[in-house]
């Protein structure tokens, strides 16, 4: 039953809509057959200057005029209408839960990422729109576009990885799928955070991440320029931190970079209580009066924050125009009328999504969920063949470990509907005639005795992605979230996989974490290990489906993992060129970006190019031929980087520029394409301030990972 606060909402969000209904022809701003900017003319010119500064806030909606607005809600993996975090705490509602988005980064797969963006995005609706459930928001802040530079990031699972053109094309899928295909509306607005460079979260509200305009270009801000031009993203948030000592929310870039250069022209937002950060952290301007005007003036047009009496003080103090006002709030109202929201209903399709029954039940929901997290599973060793087991010939098998029996959610996750935890789907899988014991730890003996007494031991580890403690607290060393970084990439319970190693050599290790560990010690010693990341309802189904062969693992790593925390830079080093990710990595890393095996074997041949220079369209067509030359159907994702021979300014060792994840038959052949692209070759040339094409030897390869290349040939361009 609901709260009366809750039929109260509901009653006012369908009072709006009737108003809006009863209304449609009151003012020209209601009227579709006008152009946008026409329409937003008209709604300017109606609202009142506290109107407007309401508008400012996270939900232009303004019941005078029958203007129907929404906020935002989290969703970088499923929507957050729950979870830890309590999302939406006055009417939580379960819906479909993934992956975590450095697990959607490992399946390598774009049109994954779309499925995911299209569940969310109806479930968004469905659950604004159902009379039953009446809440949420279609401002989605999704996806995170920023780089995990460094593995010791606290938040290292919120990105799709390291490398700018791969977290660009992930996060293109997800907005893709969030927004959906219709040419006139939108089903949700994906927000993308948090622009830039904000991968550290010690001192996040008041450091300064420092690099030159080269990286900002052509590294850090590539993945939201891709979400802005390729992927239709017309919302994001500045995030805390400075770059080179001007903090992003007032940093000149938002106008010049994203609105003049990109076209960005909807929500410009804060992070949550950033304006008071720009006055008492970065000590940037001398009262909330300066910080508000000036993030006006720069293009802020949503503040996550009390804002209205800085605001309101800065027209007083004549430090800010009704007009900037004005300026800036066009693009909130622009995104209300791609989401269809002060339109006739009957215009927008998703206006429809609100009718049957809850679509996180749905099967279709469920395959979708159990789809992505078998996808995403990254195969690291597997020394004899020892996946995948046969449930036939296993007579009992030792599940242990801290993460065998939980799915754990983050703090940007919603309530999922149901969880499978590993244990569960292991149980499931074998059925009744095989004997599955298990040990949480190895208290009393007990991980020891079971794997003694087993044909084969599991031992099911990770991080916990709260750390299962208060805010800004991670007791454990190597664990982070938000507000905490990790200071060490050992992995504390490989003391519980060396115990039962050595009581059972059949040992497989699943590694379930979001970010990397330096387990050096496993590498070496144990014959098989999994990766996948955390918070998926259908873990513990999909980790069966692996371990027994079912579905054959071709996930790849999307960092370097390395053996060792000395094989770092400083943390707050942002120069990646001082031996950051699979670019400018200095040694042997444990892992290398791209890695990752399959129970089937690959052959390529018959690489070409279709010619050694570039086309006047400046394309090449890169074209290698793969076979599956096994006895099981399997994915292998094909890597095309370049490399640039004599280049005038420094460049990265190797470039990721395509891919492409295929499923083929055994010994089914395919030709692969991938499409090289001259204008991604370019440098910023900071004296000239634009993207320069140089002519220059190009080193064309294409592999299996950074690390391991099958062909090469070199062009001129």
């Amino acid at each position: 039953m609901k709260s009366f606060s809750q039929l109260l909402a509901t009653g006012t969000l369908l009072l709006t809509f009737t108003l809006r209904a009863t209304a449609q022809t009151a003012y020209p701003f209601q009227n579709p057959r006008l152009p946008a900017e026409q329409r937003i003319d008209n709604i300017l010119s109606l609202l009142t200057l506290e109107e407007k500064i309401t508008c400012l806030g996270t939900d232009p909606s303004i019941p005078r005029l029958g203007i129907v607005g929404t906020g935002h809600s989290e969703g970088l993996h499923g929507l957050a209408l729950g979870g830890p975090a309590k999302w939406n705490r006055q009417h939580m509602v379960p819906t479909t839960q993934f992956p975590q988005s450095y697990g959607l980064g490992e399946t390598w797969d774009p049109d994954l990422t779309r499925q995911v963006g299209q569940v969310e995005g109806y479930e968004a609706r469905y659950a604004l729109q159902n009379p039953k459930y009446g809440t949420g928001s279609l401002v989605i802040r999704a996806p995170n576009a920023d780089l995990g530079r460094d593995p010791r990031w606290g938040r290292t699972e919120e990105c799709y990885g390291e490398d700018p053109f791969f977290n660009g094309t992930m996060a293109v899928g997800l907005i893709k799928g969030l927004q959906g295909d219709d040419p006139t509306y939108w089903q949700t607005a994906a927000l993308m955070k948090h622009f830039l460079a904000n991968s550290n979260e010690v001192g996040r509200e008041r450091s300064s991440s420092n690099f030159d305009e080269r990286l900002f270009h052509e590294y850090y801000a590539v993945p939201f320029r891709m979400g802005v031009t390729l992927g239709g993203s017309r919302a994001y948030m500045a995030s805390y931190n400075a770059w080179n000592g001007i903090p992003m929310m007032v940093n000149p870039v938002l106008r010049a970079v994203t609105v003049d250069q990109w076209g960005q022209n909807g929500i410009i937002c804060t992070d949550g209580g950033a304006l008071k950060l720009l006055v008492r952290e970065h000590k940037y301007y001398p009262d909330s009066a300066w910080a508000a005007a000036a993030a006006v003036k720069m293009g802020i047009n949503q503040f996550l924050d009390e804002y209205k009496v800085p605001i309101t003080n800065a027209l007083k103090e004549k430090l800010l125009t009704e007009q900037d006002i004005d300026r800036v709030i066009r693009g909130d109202f622009r995104v209300m009328l791609k989401l269809g929201l002060l339109d006739p209903p009957g215009a927008n399709k998703y206006a429809a999504i609100k009718d049957g029954p809850e679509p996180w039940l749905s099967d279709q929901h469920k395959a979708v969920a159990r789809r992505v997290t078998q996808k995403s599973i990254v195969l690291l060793k597997n020394e004899g063949n020892l996946l995948p087991l046969d449930k036939s010939r296993v007579k009992t098998i030792a599940v242990i470990g801290p993460r065998a029996d939980q799915v754990l959610l983050d703090w940007y996750s919603g309530t999922p509907p149901y969880t499978v935890s590993p244990l569960a789907g292991i149980k499931a899988k074998v059925g009744p005639q095989v004997q599955v014991s298990y040990a949480e730890t190895n208290q009393d003996n007990r991980a020891v005795n079971a794997a003694q007494a087993a044909d084969v031991a599991i031992v099911i580890v990770g991080n916990h992605p709260t750390c299962n403690a208060g805010w800004a607290n991670c007791p454990d060393a190597s664990e982070g979230k938000e507000a905490v970084d990790r200071k060490s990439l050992t992995l504390t319970d490989e003391l519980l996989i060396k115990q039962v190693r050595r009581a059972n050599p059949r040992t497989i290790v699943v590694l379930v974490s979001s970010f990397p560990y330096a387990i050096t010690w496993t590498q070496q010693n144990v014959p098989a290990i999994v990766h996948l990341a955390q918070n998926s309802q259908e873990l513990g189904n999909a980790l069966a489906d692996v371990l027994f062969g079912d579905y054959n693992p071709g996930g790849r790593l999307t960092q370097t993992w390395p053996r060792s925390l000395d094989q770092l830079p400083p943390m707050m080093d942002y120069n990646i060129r001082n031996g950051r990710t699979y670019q400018y990595f200095k040694g042997e890393p444990l892992y290398p970006f791209g890695f990752g095996l399959s129970y089937t074997t690959f052959q390529y041949s018959n690489f070409r190019l279709s010619s050694s220079k570039f086309n006047k369209a400046g394309e090449i067509m890169v074209s290698v031929d793969v076979q599956n030359t096994g006895t099981r159907t399997g994915d292998e994702v094909v890597q095309l980087y370049v490399s640039h021979l004599h280049s005038a300014v420094e460049r990265p060792r190797k470039e990721l520029k395509g891919f492409q994840r295929v499923t083929l038959n055994p010994q089914e052949k395919r030709t692969v394409h991938l499409l090289l692209r001259a204008e991604s070759l370019r440098y910023w040339d900071q004296g000239r301030q634009q993207f320069v094409l140089e002519k220059d030897a190009l080193n064309v390869l294409v592999g299996t990972s950074a690390a391991a290349v099958k062909f090469q040939q070199v062009v001129q361009n």
